[in-house]
């Protein structure tokens, strides 16, 4: 199970990153950034594009290997715990976000609550 969990993440990964890389504007737009300088669309390619790509090939060693499988559990629980905080805090603080925040959101509470379930699991 653990194994399906860190190759969904990886798969959501790489889609993002490669929708972000090939669409930046739009994306940006939709997750409530009005317009990218230069140095803010370097930005967002780097941390939409690049580090979810990174991440898309972290959580797809982490479950190829079956030793590291756990590891990689803990790695999503450590990753999307303070990202769930944060996102939390400024949907309350900076008042309506977009759909695609929502969205972003909810995929992101779930990804925690399965990571923490398999952790459970697996003690």
């Amino acid at each position: 199970m653990s194994a399906v969990y860190l190759y969904v993440n990886s798969l959501l990964y790489a889609i993002f990153a490669v929708w972000c890389s090939l669409a930046p504007q739009s994306t940006a737009r939709s997750l409530g950034l009005s317009a990218l300088t230069s140095g803010g669309r370097s930005e967002y390619l780097v941390i939409y594009g690049g580090l979810q790509a990174g991440l898309a090939i972290a959580f797809a060693f982490f479950a190829r290997h079956v030793d590291l499988r756990i590891v990689g559990v803990h790695f999503a629980i450590a990753l999307y715990l303070p990202i769930v905080l944060y996102r939390v805090f400024t949907i309350v603080s900076d008042g309506p976000v977009g759909p695609l925040t929502l969205a972003t959101a909810g995929l992101e509470v779930f990804l925690l609550i399965a990571a923490l379930g398999l952790n459970w699991a697996q003690r």
